[in-house]
């Protein structure tokens, strides 16, 4: 989930050892990992799905954490690095996931997730020797912190109480790549130097959760608040809202995204820790799904060109899954959560599955479009050039 910023520092890779072709053998275990996380959550919603194993619900978390994002994310600083060591995060990533759910090796999995986790520790540090940059380094204490996620799991911690070092996994990735393109609109050493201390704050305070929930959840809820003004204060996002076409729609999901995390970080500062029941399931979605699947739809379009070498163009109709997103966690948030319908929290948790899903298949169908017109103008062309000759 990088940003154009970063890409233009670190390089894309063009070599043909590194295709299309390739990458999608990274990009198809995410995204069937992704369907996999949709039906472990609406099976803790007790409604019926076409997997219904007992270890499914459990791996809900993990498996949209670590075995979708966290795939996305690892394969994306592969291809900027252009080096063959750095697709074990990707690939240990994707193979633990799919590897906790079989009954002869969870603990395999999770060993092999958490040495993902480390791979893409590595990832940035690799980043940080060819350009050192604040952005880096928040990126970089994100990737640390899931690492200790994955240690304390695979010591036995259950994924509810992992929650805040998942969030913090995911805020600091996103928050890093934000500030590389804040860094365009030249912030100041300060805002950038704050937005590191914000992060190592979060980083800590997630860490403390294990052991001192009741003073670090908060702790951590005021982290997520600071970050979300920092975001506010110096994020391009309300200057691109004066745009038409793609940058629009990018600030649109951004300014979306920052208000769900703001509704996160005030459940964390007010209630303190959970991990289960309505405030629980609120705040978390508030992180996962109105943050940072916001945020993957906002980039989608910059990011997938650079990682699969194919082209997403801008069309309005790109506003359906994010609209249908925003509302599902709205019903499962206020009609779901706050006034205990279950009824509406299976709904909520449908529409934001379909929305999910919707984004994905809009994407496809727009690059196939896309890329079926430039053959067509390139053949019209090449055509008119024999013409002439």
């Amino acid at each position: 989930m990088t940003t154009r910023a970063s890409r233009s520092v670190e390089g894309v890779d063009h070599s043909p050892r590194s295709g299309p072709g390739i990458r999608l053998l990274f990009v198809a275990p995410a995204a069937v990992l992704l369907l996999l996380g949709l039906n472990a959550g609406l099976l803790l919603m007790g409604v019926p799905m076409p997997v219904p194993t007992e270890a499914l619900p459990e791996m809900h978390a993990p498996l949209l954490v670590f075995g979708f994002v966290g795939t996305l994310i690892s394969l994306e600083r592969a291809v900027a690095l252009r080096a063959a060591w750095a697709y074990s995060a990707p690939i240990l990533f994707a193979v633990g996931a799919i590897a906790v759910l079989l009954p002869f090796s969870p603990l395999v999995g999770k060993v092999l997730i958490t040495l993902g986790a480390v791979a893409h520790c590595a990832q940035y540090f690799a980043i940080w020797r060819r350009q050192p940059m604040t952005a880096t380094a928040v990126q970089g204490t994100g990737a640390v912190i899931a690492v200790t996620a994955g240690v304390a799991w695979c010591g036995g911690v259950q994924p509810a109480w992992l929650v805040p070092q998942l969030a913090a996994f995911l805020v600091l990735t996103i928050a890093g790549e934000r500030l590389e393109l804040a860094r365009l609109a030249s912030p100041g050493r300060f805002a950038e130097n704050l937005l590191l201390w914000l992060g190592v704050g979060l980083a800590a305070s997630a860490l403390l959760s294990l052991t001192m929930p009741v003073v670090a959840v908060p702790l951590a809820g005021i982290a997520l608040l600071a970050i979300v003004a920092w975001l506010g204060r110096y994020d391009v996002a309300r200057r691109m809202l004066r745009q038409p076409g793609l940058p629009k729609f990018v600030a649109v999901c951004l300014l979306a995204g920052y208000a769900w995390l703001a509704v996160a970080g005030v459940g964390w500062l007010l209630g303190g820790p959970q991990t289960d029941g309505p405030l629980f399931d609120a705040t978390t979605h508030a992180v996962f799904l109105g943050f940072v699947i916001t945020m993957i739809m906002a980039h989608a379009p910059i990011i997938l060109p650079a990682v699969l070498r194919v082209r997403i163009p801008y069309h309005p109709v790109l506003y359906l899954p994010v609209a249908l997103l925003q509302l599902s966690l709205l019903v499962r948030v206020i009609v779901g959560d706050a006034w205990g319908s279950v009824l509406g929290l299976q709904l909520s948790g449908f529409g934001a599955a379909i929305a999910m899903v919707l984004f994905g298949v809009t994407a496809v169908v727009l690059s196939v479009r896309e890329g079926a017109a430039e053959r067509r103008a390139k053949k019209e062309k090449e055509n008119e050039t024999r013409v002439a000759a």
